[in-house]
């Protein structure tokens, strides 16, 4: 199976084959952007300094070593979770025009009707690969909001190959998550129907 990238600026037709469960690696811009930052783009009305139609966002807090004159190294960069975006990310995606979202765990119902109007991916970055991410940052572009702190602010990073990224909801809105949920309880259920058999004795 050949390997699949994505390279930002993205449009909708890079995205129509594929599907959640896939596995895809993103060449270009993401732009780390949390909690605070979609309030205040969403709840105060304030635009996003950074352009960020085509590209890709990631919930991260990362960290950062600030060498001086606006030189700066990511030293460590892991996914935050998704779900807390979730009441944002519809209007988000309108709003940006944001491709590619990436983070951590799923996302819900808002956010499978913004990919699919909008034809936008969420894709998973696994856990516990912080340091590993880092290493697929070849540089920081430039970075805004520095007044949110260090994991707030917007880190525009050049990247190469950066993944594994599993699509969790894809351009269609179809959420591996909530799919799956479906799938674990029937067989949760079955489980117990045969055990409750096998141990009726205990009653």
């Amino acid at each position: 199976m050949s390997k699949k990238v994505l390279t930002t600026p993205i449009k909708d037709e890079d995205l129509k084959d594929i599907q959640i469960g896939d596995i895809i690696y993103l060449t270009g811009t993401i732009v780390t952007c949390r909690d605070v930052a979609h309030r205040r783009l969403i709840e105060e009305k304030i635009s996003l300094p950074v352009d960020l139609k085509g590209n890709a966002i990631f919930h991260a807090g990362p960290i950062v070593k600030d060498h001086g004159n606006e030189d700066y190294e990511i030293i460590s960069i892991g996914p935050t979770t998704s779900m807390r975006m979730e009441k944002f990310e519809k209007e988000f995606i309108e709003q940006t025009g944001v491709k590619l979202i990436v983070g951590k765990g799923g996302m819900g119902r808002n956010t499978e009707e913004g990919c699919r109007e909008q034809k936008a991916l969420h894709l998973v970055f696994p856990a516990g690969n912080a340091v590993y991410a880092a290493t697929k940052v070849e540089r920081i572009k430039e970075v805004h909001w520095k007044d949110l702190g260090m994991p707030e602010s917007l880190w525009v990073c050049e990247v190469k190959e950066f993944g594994p990224l599993i699509v969790s909801i894809d351009s269609e809105g179809n959420n591996i998550f909530e799919r799956n949920k479906i799938e674990f309880n029937k067989r949760k259920e079955e489980q117990y129907e045969m055990i409750s058999k096998q141990v009726r004795f205990i009653k």
